[in-house]
């Protein structure tokens, strides 16, 4: 799907959205509406914080969505206006538009950011394997007119683009998307936004003693890659990199702690923390934004072969430390401890993994957000926070409290590589906190993987994390200034 903004004036018969401030009938009638349909469209709108209704109107063949917005916007009204614009989107595929006019009558840029967004988002389809494609929606337009930031739509545009890189490769399946195609793919995607990449082979992870990259992916006959993204412009506001780790695991059988094959359906999106790693860094990168951020991406599938890793097994770290492994479905902390480590070498600002770690966390708080804790890192989290809202990729903190660390506490090794039946996002979390010496955060996203539409947030792959991770980014840049 291709996605573009047009600063022009569009032809006359494409449907129209309209962003009208405090809409009343005199002022509907100053933008063209006659009395009749300015009535309309005040008796049917609801310009109100808890509901934010657009109104659709058929002036001589020529349709007109109307949205009333109230003088302030805080998140919740932002993310009411993108469900607003899903919906318009919902209406346009209905009727096999792919070009809409977006004028903003408000003073306030961000309204019309949120509509297109949401316009945009819900553009997104995987129609790769589709034998019939729909040839009119390979691609859709957005023209744009009144009140707009140019910089504000162009940084839009760019994070779009990333997540729909981001939907794309958790929604490939794993017979192409293998963890060399993997590799393959982001090295296609640094070409395209200009940050450089490089990726290690199973010969250099061998000699870095990666025991956890290694040991998930003994089952396989594919070899792992080890992925290097690093986004370092010269006007960089910070000295040390920020460092963004995604978890990579193509495919997740489970290995020999065999899932059901219920649990399996939506296993090649087990790497979505690495493809919002990609995603984010993919935008940034086109962006320009001026702050070092350095990716790193472990990539193997969790299969069962004659070698595989079972129950029992211990493993030895890049660190050093060994890991008692009682569940091979608990794989993605082993692969990450090892980036964890190499992150060290960096001396980072900051470290933010990402992953689609535990179910845990699916069940404490749903598909409505993600699960985040951390250590030395409060002032960021707070910041990360306050992105979440306003993305709405809200995240809620859960604690590390030392006695946690009781539960992974293995009698033949250092540590084991689950705890007990409660509190499993936080002994993942703590299992992770073995390989960190720097301000680090950890997010597990519950939210990433979906059975259905949600408005703007598509089935399967979500793109989940790619516009928190931009937007913090960003307002790292500005806060460095």
């Amino acid at each position: 799907m291709r996605f573009q903004f047009i600063y022009k004036q569009a032809s006359a018969n494409i449907t129209e959205v309209w962003l009208v401030p405090q809409m009343t009938t005199e002022r509907l009638m100053t933008f063209g509406l006659n009395k009749d349909e300015a009535l309309f469209a005040k008796k049917k709108t609801k310009d109100t914080k808890q509901e934010i209704t657009p109104v659709l109107i058929n002036r001589y063949e020529k349709y007109i969505w109307i949205l009333g917005l109230p003088e302030k916007t805080d998140p919740i009204v932002i993310e009411k206006i993108r469900i607003a614009g899903s919906q318009i989107m919902g209406y346009l595929k209905a009727n096999k538009e792919n070009t809409v006019l977006i004028h903003n009558h408000c003073r306030n840029t961000n309204v019309l950011t949120a509509i297109a967004e949401g316009i945009g988002l819900s553009s997104y389809s995987f129609d790769k394997y589709l034998s019939t494609k729909n040839k009119n929606q390979q691609s859709f337009t957005c023209h744009i007119k009144g009140q707009y930031d140019q910089n504000e739509i162009t940084e839009l545009l760019h994070v779009v683009q990333g997540t729909f890189i981001s939907r794309d490769l958790v929604n490939e399946p794993v017979q192409y998307l293998s963890a060399t195609q993997l590799s393959k793919e982001i090295q296609r995607f640094s070409k395209e936004a200009g940050f450089r990449f490089e990726f290690l082979t199973k010969k250099k992870i061998e000699s870095l003693k990666m025991g956890g990259l290694l040991g998930v992916n003994k089952g396989s006959e594919d070899p792992p890659t080890f992925n290097i993204l690093e986004w370092k412009p010269q006007n960089a506001k910070n000295k040390n990199p920020l460092v963004l780790i995604g978890k990579g695991v193509v495919y997740d059988t489970g290995g020999s702690s065999l899932k059901t094959s219920q649990g399996m359906e939506k296993m090649k999106g087990d790497m979505a923390g690495a493809a919002a790693v990609i995603g984010s860094i993919y935008a940034i990168a086109k962006s320009r934004i001026p702050y070092h951020v350095v990716g790193l991406i472990p990539a193997t599938d969790n299969r069962i072969g004659n070698k595989s890793i079972v129950p029992g097994d211990v493993l030895t770290m890049s660190s050093g430390k060994t890991v008692e492994v009682l569940n091979t479905d608990a794989e993605g902390r082993l692969i990450l401890a090892d980036a964890l480590h190499y992150a060290t070498r960096y001396k980072p600002s900051l470290v933010i993994d990402l992953a689609t770690l535990t179910g845990a966390a699916v069940a404490a708080i749903g598909e409505m957000g993600i699960v985040g804790m951390g250590k030395d890192a409060d002032n960021d989290f707070d910041l990360l926070e306050k992105s979440g809202w306003q993305v709405y990729e809200r995240i809620v903190r859960f604690p590390l409290w030392e006695e946690y660390g009781d539960l992974i506490k293995s009698q033949i090794a250092d540590i084991k590589n689950i705890g007990g039946p409660l509190a499993g996002a936080i002994t993942a979390g703590k299992f992770l906190e073995h390989f960190v010496n720097y301000p680090w955060i950890h997010l597990d996203l519950s939210n990433a993987l979906a059975d259905r539409n949600q408005y703007y947030r598509t089935s399967v792959g979500t793109g989940a994390g790619t516009r928190l991770l931009a937007s913090f980014i960003k307002q790292k840049s500005i806060a460095k200034k």
